[in-house]
């Protein structure tokens, strides 16, 4: 494909010259802060729980249901918004999505009962996956072929921007203030990304010609299926480690609880790393990048299992398993890719994939917690499941190889 920005039914403006770089960059922007809003949602919850249960009267391990309503809303709102808005201007959904978060998140602040915050929790999950994945479309629109991942990446810094400052400062003022406080902020941050898209984003084409049966035939494609799997398995041990992170800090490494924090930095500062030069990396050679991070990756979490009680190693290893969010611009470009004409619902499936591998991280580093292995195991459970996605990953690569290949020539007739 040539180096040029894309045709106006794809691209997100209606008029006939190419978006400016200010007009691009501001369009970033405003999707950015959505995505900087999604993040800090979905992860500050975890810092207040035991308010909330205190709050609505259950047990810590209850209140833990809304973090499993919200990953529901993920995977069961990614591929029905998408199949549901494919024929929709991609800003008119973009405005809808935000609107439905910020609305979830607002409502979530004034819930009477703990069975109706689960159930704001869930509304609010819902356009996560499909947010994602049409603002990872329209950034890849505006920019030359060979910069997609880039632009794809810093749409996707918001999210990990979250993991640094959003998540903590939440938490902080969540634990001092009152945890209804997270969720008001997040919802004006909601508020506020619908304001800037309405600012920025230019009117783009209604795809008449998309509709839910084109976009389904994306599930037809075995390339996308193997994507998602990578995903769904290669990196169920990044949300291993982060989920087990506090007591892995404090009883194993012996660190003080005020550093869990601390550690959760570093953690964010690797993903940010990860996301800038790892996107950078992809749009230079995009399947070199995602199977060589698997195996880094692999190796990290086995290094973490082994010297998770020394904390200069632990702090190390946490800010290069956050560098493995390398392979989440990667993989929406991946899904770009091999998706044909049905890139929304590919597009939106990746953070169903991702909140798969959430559930089954937090699955599987439990399950051996409980067989008594010790917080540390998660690392060992994490390589395995990277195993388990670098083998997906090397028969997409072979089977793309295979398909490269051209046809030996017919044989001569005698």
């Amino acid at each position: 494909m040539s180096d040029h920005r894309l045709s106006l039914t794809a691209a997100p403006h209606s008029g006939t010259e190419p978006l400016s770089p200010l007009a691009v960059s501001l369009i970033i922007l405003a999707l950015a802060v959505g995505s900087f809003g999604i993040g800090t949602g979905e992860f500050a919850i975890m810092g207040v729980l035991p308010d909330v249960a205190a709050d609505f009267g259950v047990t810590t391990a209850r209140a833990g249901h809304v973090i499993s309503a919200y990953a529901l809303g993920v995977v069961i709102g990614a591929p029905v918004i998408a199949l549901i808005g494919a024929r929709y201007r991609r800003r008119d959904l973009l405005l809808v999505l935000m609107g439905l978060f910020a609305l979830g998140n607002l409502a979530s602040a004034v819930a009477p009962s703990f069975e109706s915050f689960v159930l704001m929790r869930f509304v609010s999950g819902l356009p996560h996956g499909a947010y994602f994945g049409v603002a990872a479309l329209v950034a890849a629109a505006m920019v030359p072929f060979n910069k997609r991942t880039q632009a794809v990446g810093k749409v996707m810094l918001g999210l990990t921007l979250s993991t640094l400052i959003g998540t903590p400062l939440a938490t902080f003022f969540g634990q001092v203030l009152d945890w209804q406080l997270v969720f008001v902020a997040v919802g004006i941050t909601g508020l506020l990304t619908v304001a800037l898209i309405v600012l920025f984003l230019p009117r783009d084409r209604a795809r008449k010609q998309a509709n839910a049966l084109s976009e389904l035939g994306a599930l037809k494609r075995k390339q996308v299926w193997l994507t998602l799997g990578v995903a769904a398995t290669g990196f169920c041990g990044m949300f291993a480690v982060f989920t087990y992170i506090s007591p892995i800090a404090t009883e194993v490494a012996g660190l003080r609880p005020a550093m869990v924090p601390v550690i959760m930095a570093i953690f964010g500062l690797g993903m940010i790393i990860g996301n800038v030069f790892g996107a950078r990396l992809a749009d230079r050679s995009l399947m070199h990048t995602i199977g060589w991070s698997l195996v880094l990756y692999f190796f990290v979490l086995v290094g973490l299992s082994l010297t998770a009680h020394q904390p200069a190693m632990l702090a190390l290893c946490c800010f290069l398993i956050g560098c493995s969010f390398v392979v989440g611009p990667a993989l929406q470009t991946r899904l770009m890719d091999v998706a044909g004409d049905a890139q929304t619902l590919a597009a939106a499936l990746n953070h169903s994939a991702f909140n798969i591998a959430n559930a089954l991280g937090a699955l599987f580093g439990g399950l051996s917690i409980g067989a008594g292995y010790g917080y540390a195991s998660v690392g060992f459970v994490g390589a395995a499941t990277a195993c388990v996605g670098l083998a997906i990953f090397l028969v997409s690569f072979a089977l793309e190889r295979t398909d490269r290949q051209p046809a030996p020539p017919p044989c001569p007739a005698e």
